[in-house]
């Protein structure tokens, strides 16, 4: 910002000079009556206003970043909420479509098990404060390029670009047992926590619409044989990959 101060003032500088210096009567330049004035008065007024007009344009630019972070982000655990996620993984899986090239990676679903249980015998701070530790537990064990946002309610999901089949499964895993693993204590009561997962893997062009009702199908057979599991499969041939406990 005070270099661009320092620039507007030199710019306004020169357009002095050249305004008092150039004849347009006679098309001719020489030496203004008072080229003194032509640094001076630039000095005095250009610095205060371009500072203040930069550092207004600063502030704009840092609240028109904040407000697109509220926007696209979930208040409570800082995950992207469900209309960014969305947008996201739409917008990477078309980018991959158009350039025409192998496009491996997973969408994984998961639910909060038994979370009503969590509200109802510990109060709604509690469920509140469990849901910020399964996001930070589920955050923890992805890439950075990894997306993860809360679909609603205690529902999350996570987009893994460019990750081979085989690996899904780890990943998958490996968030279920981190978060299996995490200590929660409310008030001085500890109360265990766990997640089922769906997934679905591709190896082809897709939307997100498609691999989210393919992996809210498999969240539904996670839960359905006893929760705390993972359940992927593949979006070509809708096979099972793993089923893990």
């Amino acid at each position: 910002m005070i270099l661009l101060t320092i620039a507007g003032t030199l710019c306004c500088v020169v357009l002095a000079f050249t305004i008092d210096s150039y004849s347009f009567k006679e098309g001719v330049w020489r030496l203004g009556t008072s080229p003194e004035n032509d640094v001076i008065i630039p000095l005095l007024i250009a610095p205060p206003f371009f500072f203040y007009l930069l550092s207004k344009l600063r502030q704009l630019a840092i609240a028109h970043k904040q407000l697109t972070v509220i926007a696209s982000t979930d208040g409570l655990t800082s995950c992207f909420n469900r209309a960014a996620f969305t947008t996201l993984v739409d917008a990477y899986l078309e980018r991959v479509n158009q350039q025409e090239r192998r496009c491996d990676g997973a969408l994984l679903v998961m639910d909060v098990d038994h979370f009503k249980n969590v509200n109802d015998n510990f109060g709604h701070d509690a469920g509140d404060e469990a849901l910020k530790l399964i996001a930070q537990s589920i955050r923890s064990t992805l890439r950075e390029v990894d997306l993860v946002g809360r679909m609603g309610g205690e529902e999350f999901s996570v987009f893994l670009p460019g990750i081979a089949s085989d690996r899904v499964v780890v990943v998958a895993e490996r968030i279920r047992e981190t978060v299996k693993a995490a200590e929660f204590c409310f008030e001085g009561v500890s109360c265990d926590l766990s997640i089922s997962i769906g997934g679905a893997t591709f190896v082809q062009r897709t939307s997100f619409s498609e691999l989210y009702k393919l992996a809210d199908k498999q969240l539904y057979d996670a839960k359905r044989k006893g929760r705390n599991r993972v359940e992927l499969c593949q979006l070509a041939s809708s096979a099972p990959l793993s089923a893990a406990h």
